[in-house]
């Protein structure tokens, strides 16, 4: 009775904000579904069985399960095999709790499981009871999709962003942050867990940070990201990182960089020019940023908020030849042209803000007027994407607006990784001195 009291005050005070939060008319040719209320995921398993499952890539061939439990006394282990309900091998972990003002949180466990096999289907069981869950590891070699998505939160919106993401297969979601809008609402964290899980304990998901996984509070927890750090463990350890908030790993010929816009620049550099200096092209021909708060952006919303950070690592990002970075932040869709310090390049990244997954503070309506030559198409609408990458030098990536019950491709666009153009071969110095990074658990 107590927990319903505090979770129904908790939705009353998200809702007052999103009441009087703005929202504003549409801007393109084509009639928007109005925004749709928040969607309180309820806990309908014993306390023992697990919750809120999710996994994530940890190195080569290895994946990290994590999962909640109400139920202190549960064992932090994944038995798992390839065979629905036979498990020939298994793994254990550690598990951890936090509080936040008068919420607890319930047992979070992580445990990674492997070696495994690529492209190959794994059940699995968490603590030893419950139900089985299964999930695909990401395939040897090309060809590989991502899905991207941002500033999901947990609406009416969020779930068909998720089911229309899963009507057709992906290997990995990249997720630019804003995850649940908890917005230190506790409960929320556990509702967005539990809707999400149908679809994150079935492929891996690779989040970084946004603005509303901060939750900071003056004196008591001046530093922030509490639920975040301890929900969403990362794999950032591997790549050198000493914080959650930015990593990179690989997968498939992919470098990914997922870098935090609200984590410190000063040391996030020095990690982020030592790790663009390992990348070796002819074994990742593409490199991919994520980032939360966009570099550019023709949207009226959230301006000038990315520029920091822009003036801080662009040119270290242009010098390794990345090849596009995705944003969330704005509550819209936008794809710019190749681009480096406002000026189009065709050495330069493509820059793509995707901060459309069904939050609940609606979308970002306006725009600058007229539109810039370096903003190729721009809308507002929920959706998400796909980044297929078919080989060393072609990849294809769409943009699916969400249209009710269906998912409408939108924008689309074929290009070429940069390390295949002789004219745009890496400039990467780096002054800081490597850190050596085991490739091996």
């Amino acid at each position: 009775m107590q927990k319903k009291l505090l979770f129904d005050c908790h939705i009353f005070l998200v809702s007052i904000l999103f009441l009087v939060w703005p929202h504003y008319a549409s801007v393109v040719n084509f009639v928007r579904q109005p925004p749709r209320p928040i969607v309180f995921t309820p806990h309908n398993r014993p306390e023992s069985h697990p919750q809120q499952v999710h996994v994530s890539l940890v190195g080569k061939n290895y994946m990290k399960v994590s999962w909640v439990t109400d139920e202190s006394r549960v064992p932090s282990t994944v038995d798992y095999g390839t065979t629905p309900g036979k498990y020939d091998s298994s793994g254990t972990g550690e598990h951890t709790s936090y509080r936040y003002f008068f919420y607890t949180s319930g047992k979070i466990h992580h445990v990674t499981i492997g070696p495994l096999l690529p492209d190959t289907t794994y059940y699995y069981r968490c603590g030893g009871s419950g139900p089985e869950f299964n999930f695909r590891t990401p395939p040897a070699t090309f060809p590989i999709e991502f899905a991207v998505a941002g500033d999901l939160g947990q609406t009416g919106w969020t779930t068909t962003t998720l089911k229309h993401m899963n009507a057709t297969n992906y290997d990995v979601l990249l997720l630019p942050g804003d995850l649940s809008y908890a917005d230190t609402q506790q409960p929320l964290w556990d509702s967005f867990g539990r809707l999400v899980e149908p679809y994150a304990s079935r492929r891996p998901w690779m989040v970084t940070q946004g603005n509303h996984e901060q939750e900071t509070f003056p004196i008591i927890y001046p530093n922030g990201f509490k639920a975040y750090n301890t929900r969403w463990h990362m794999p950032y350890e591997r790549s050198g990182s000493k914080s959650n908030l930015y990593y990179s790993f690989d997968v498939v010929g992919t470098h990914i960089i997922m870098l935090g816009s609200y984590a410190d620049f000063s040391d996030q550099y020095k990690w982020l020019a030592n790790d663009v200096a390992r990348i070796d092209r002819s074994q990742t021909p593409w490199v991919v940023v994520i980032i939360h708060a966009p570099w550019y952006n023709s949207n009226l919303a959230h301006q000038g908020e990315g520029e920091s950070m822009r003036v801080a690592m662009e040119e270290m990002l242009y010098n390794s030849r990345v090849d596009i970075v995705f944003a969330g932040h704005v509550h819209a869709y936008e794809r710019f042209t190749r681009i480096y310090n406002n000026n189009a390049d065709p050495c330069g990244p493509i820059h793509i803000t995707i901060g459309d997954g069904g939050n609940r503070e609606g979308l970002a309506m306006l725009y600058k007027e007229p539109k810039p030559s370096l903003s190729i198409f721009r809308e507002s609408s929920f959706g998400h994407g796909r980044l297929r990458i078919l080989n060393n030098t072609h990849a294809h990536w769409s943009w699916h607006r969400n249209n009710d019950t269906t998912a409408v491709v939108a924008d689309e666009i074929w290009f070429q990784s940069l390390s295949s153009s002789p004219s745009c071969i890496p400039k990467i110095e780096s002054n800081v001195q490597l850190t050596q990074v085991n490739d091996e658990l």
